[in-house]
């Protein structure tokens, strides 16, 4: 198991895959790694589900720390193609948060609920001794919709089209530059180039309407591992060969520059809001106006290839990509925080 973040493949098949609890036909999708969500068959109908860790960081600003950290929940319900509609949350607050902070954090989260037409249904809020930012928590996203509407991530077909929305570590730079812009020995541009990405770390809505312009195949949300996690776990799923065109992987004003910085590979570091989408040829054209209408970065960085032999793999420009081990935002956000408190 790698020391932060998640858990690795091994792990999981070794320790998570064979202790599962009972064995229910309702299930219909459990635990695999790399798998967003699980789904429930419940009287004909799927209710699709996820948790996730709520990660409050008040230097982002209250506001929108709590977005961020809703949105993240949300999403792995939302690649499914299916509208999140209920919400679990749990808050293990720390002691010197106060009352209007807290405030400020649950006002948002509803009036994004409530725009996304997302009821919360139950929770526990406390404070709690040597609980500190950001991990304050987690929560349970849920949707209701019919099985054979859902976009799994392992659908992917050879022929379908990779897309790919915004690009590599757009999430990593944004935060970095945001919390640590002037430990950066960069130019103010770049830095401000760099911390606008944060508004690109939204992939809620994006998925909801990718899928509905669709018919997308498999899409895949690019959080730890990155694009070259993702690529791999979305590949490996389907049995299938990504081939990628590394100069179609687009570059996000700013990135390059502050993972040369930070000596950070940005194809292995974590980019909440980018979203990774296999897409029947057909329905290429449709998927990327839909996107671009809400004026989200798209392009199509490769194709789906059938592959001998069980298991997936990616290539790029024709040399095998590996699934990173670590994802180095970790290591580079750790190192920033040491040196801001020297």
């Amino acid at each position: 198991m790698s020391d932060l973040g998640k858990i690795d493949r091994a792990f999981f098949d070794r320790h998570v895959a064979p202790n599962l609890g009972a064995d229910r036909d309702d299930v219909a999708v459990g635990p695999t790694h790399g798998v967003d969500f699980g789904v429930l068959d419940i009287g004909g109908r799927a209710l699709v589900t996820a948790t996730d860790p709520l990660s409050i960081l008040p230097a982002l600003g209250l506001e929108r720390a709590a977005r961020f950290a809703l949105d993240l929940v949300l999403a792995d319900v939302a690649v499914s193609g299916v509208a999140p509609s209920h919400l679990s949350v749990c808050f293990t607050l720390p002691e010197g948060m106060t009352d209007d902070e807290f405030a400020t954090v649950w006002e948002t989260i509803h009036a994004e609920c409530v725009d996304l037409g997302v009821s919360v249904v139950t929770g526990h809020t406390a404070r709690y001794a040597d609980v500190s930012h950001p991990w304050v928590g987690a929560a349970t996203a849920m949707g209701v919709g019919d099985h054979d509407e859902i976009v799994r991530p392992d659908g992917a077909r050879p022929g379908d089209r990779l897309l790919l929305t915004n690009g590599p570590a757009v999430e990593s730079v944004g935060l970095l530059s945001t919390l640590f812009g002037d430990q950066l020995t960069l130019p103010n541009d770049v830095i401000a180039d760099a911390q606008d990405r944060l508004e690109e770390v939204f992939a809620v809505r994006d998925a909801l309407t990718a899928a509905a312009a669709g018919p997308v195949r498999a899409m895949h949300d690019v959080t730890e591992g990155g694009l070259a996690g993702a690529l791999n776990e979305m590949a490996d799923g389907a049995g299938v060969r990504f081939a990628v065109d590394r100069a179609a992987v687009p570059m996000r004003p700013g990135v390059r520059e502050v993972c040369d910085a930070l000596a950070i590979d940005p194809w292995a570091a974590t980019s909440c809001g980018s979203l990774l989408l296999a897409v029947d040829p057909g329905g290429v054209d449709d998927v990327r106006g839909a996107l671009e209408s809400r004026d989200t970065f798209i392009t199509e960085i490769g194709r789906v290839e059938a592959v001998a032999g069980e298991g997936g793999e990616v290539v790029v420009d024709g040399d095998r990509l590996e699934h990173p081990t670590v994802d180095p935002s970790w290591d580079a956000y750790a190192a920033l925080a040491e040196e801001a408190t020297e």
